[in-house]
């Protein structure tokens, strides 16, 4: 994947366009098998009434606190669906304390050790699939068996290879990860809630 954007756009209809072409690109780069085992392990988790934590830095912790809406809220609508989901990166007074008191590095891996259980999943999302914090948390979770799922970008960084499931991205530019992390986000619910509906036959007219 080259570097995106490789020259000036002078124009912003020309711009939309090559941008829109780098996320085609970037969405064609996903791994089939690993989104069908991500799907299947969040459901299975629900089914088990386990927990779904996720989390993120930046833009990242905006997709992760999307992601509790649209499982929570969203897959739960009209279905027999009924996710349990907390984001690591919504308090901001625990996120503070723990980066403040301890160590920016644990702020996530923290909070599992206070709230996650043998069986739940982390979803971590990070374009870089580098940040401390993020694979401090997927190293915590390895240690007590607690699933996790990265979403990363770019070269994927160490999680792409620590994660149980990767949604790799490959591409080189922030926008166009995050913007393919957050369909991947809409993707998984609107996904497994279709599969959920009580009425699958009124699917055409069912508001996702």
């Amino acid at each position: 994947m080259s570097l995106f954007p490789g020259k000036p756009y002078p124009d912003v209809g020309d711009y939309l366009n090559a941008y829109a072409d780098a996320v085609r690109f970037a969405f064609a780069t996903i791994d089939r098998d690993a989104i069908d085992k991500a799907a299947r392990c969040l459901e299975e988790a629900v089914d088990r009434k386990g927990t779904i934590f996720v989390c993120g830095n930046g833009g990242s912790a905006a997709i992760a606190n999307h992601f509790v809406c649209d499982h929570v809220k969203g897959a739960s609508t009209g279905t027999d669906f009924h996710p349990r989901v907390s984001s690591l990166s919504t308090n901001i007074e625990i996120v503070t304390a723990i980066a403040n008191d301890i160590d920016y590095a644990k702020v996530f891996e923290f909070q599992l050790s206070s709230f996650a259980d043998p069986g739940d999943v982390l979803v971590t999302i990070s374009s870089s699939g580098g940040s401390p914090n993020i694979l401090a948390a997927i190293n915590w979770a390895k240690q007590h068996r607690i699933t996790s799922i990265a979403m990363t970008g770019f070269s994927g960084g160490a999680s792409r290879e620590l994660a149980d499931i990767c949604l790799h991205v490959d591409a080189q530019n922030y926008g166009v990860v995050e913007d393919v992390h957050q369909s991947l986000m809409h993707i998984l619910a609107q996904f497994l809630r279709q599969k959920r509906l009580l009425e699958p036959t009124q699917i055409g007219q069912m508001k996702f």
